[in-house]
């Protein structure tokens, strides 16, 4: 016996004895979709995805399903670990890195190649440089559709593993002070990350150049929500009552005007003699790659978070996957 479910225009069956997880058969755009309770189920199933890998490396549990990556800008961790996370479930993959060698470059459009791709799969990641494409695409997709990131808008997988590893490493997130440090106009991890967070008891340090400010929409968010936050451009000045110290690169690409660019490229370089000054229960994270902001003597600090942050980002997307087909 089957039932159905609706997901928007989604229609599609279920079985009869199906207990909804409130993630099966819909899409992943934003964070605004996670409350407290499905941040505690996705974190949950996530450490149950680690458990799992630890003792028995995979499973079948996605066994017969595919997954369709489609890349429109460069990606190492996220499409490699959606990919990670589907094979370690047993389920198959399509990559589509590279969409200048695709029928992208023959003019084809996004909800095209996103319907196209969706006849061969069960679940479609995307990323696009332009916000709201995930949107955009997920109106026509019949499948599920993930954001894995549209342009400078969000990044929602990102702040699932971003929060995921803050709980892990510190045990807690309400009453945390979380330091943004770089890039946090053009920063879609950071946007994320902090939309995410203003579902718990934390406030907010916001370090960066006055060219690079944390946009006007997501201050008033925050204001909004009641939590603390301050600006300053000064990382040294707040060092020492920080939590959690996220740094981000300055993301050349996004720069109309490089000399713009090559005044801030610099500004932050988080140092062993900077860490010095940090409290001894606090982490450093990164959403990598780094281009010098971190310093590689910061490494061995056993603060340092960023690469267990990498590996969280796998059972994550492990969880996400077998969330929203049915499985977890």
């Amino acid at each position: 016996m089957t039932d159905t479910q609706t997901n928007g225009s989604k229609t599609r069956p279920v079985p009869a004895d199906f207990a909804d997880n409130g993630f099966f058969g819909r899409d992943v755009l934003s964070v605004k979709q996670f409350d407290r309770k499905k941040l505690d189920h996705i974190c949950q199933v996530a450490d149950e995805m680690r458990s799992m890998v630890e003792r028995f490396g995979s499973a079948d549990l996605l066994q017969g399903k595919v997954l369709a990556n489609l890349f429109y800008e460069p990606s190492t961790r996220t499409s490699s670990s959606f990919a990670a996370a589907m094979m370690r479930l047993g389920g198959k993959v399509i990559s589509i890195n590279e969409v200048r060698y695709s029928s992208v470059s023959k003019g084809e459009s996004l909800p095209d190649t996103v319907r196209t791709l969706e006849s061969y799969a069960d679940v479609v990641v995307l990323r696009h440089p332009e916000v709201g494409a995930a949107a955009k695409a997920a109106h026509y997709a019949r499948k599920p559709l993930i954001n894995a990131g549209d342009g400078v808008g969000e990044h929602p997988t990102q702040a699932l593993l971003d929060f995921y590893t803050i709980r892990r490493e510190l045990g807690q997130v309400d009453g945390l002070n979380v330091a943004m440090v770089g890039d946090l106009k053009y920063g879609r991890t950071v946007h994320s990350l902090t939309r995410l967070l203003l579902n718990y008891d934390t406030s907010f340090t916001f370090v960066s150049p006055d060219i690079l400010r944390m946009p006007a929409e997501i201050i008033e968010e925050v204001k909004a929500a009641g939590h603390s936050f301050r600006e300053t451009d000064d990382v040294h000045s707040v060092i020492g009552e920080v939590d959690v110290l996220y740094v981000t690169r300055v993301q050349k690409e996004r720069f109309e005007d490089l000399a713009d660019y090559e005044a801030v490229k610099g500004c932050y370089v988080i140092t062993p003699e900077l860490m010095q000054k940090a409290k001894q229960k606090m982490i450093i994270m990164h959403p990598l790659p780094r281009v010098g902001e971190i310093s590689y003597a910061v490494d061995d600090d056993p603060r340092a978070a960023y690469f267990r942050q990498v590996e969280n980002g796998m059972y994550i997307r492990m969880a996400l996957l077998a969330a929203v087909l049915g499985k977890a």
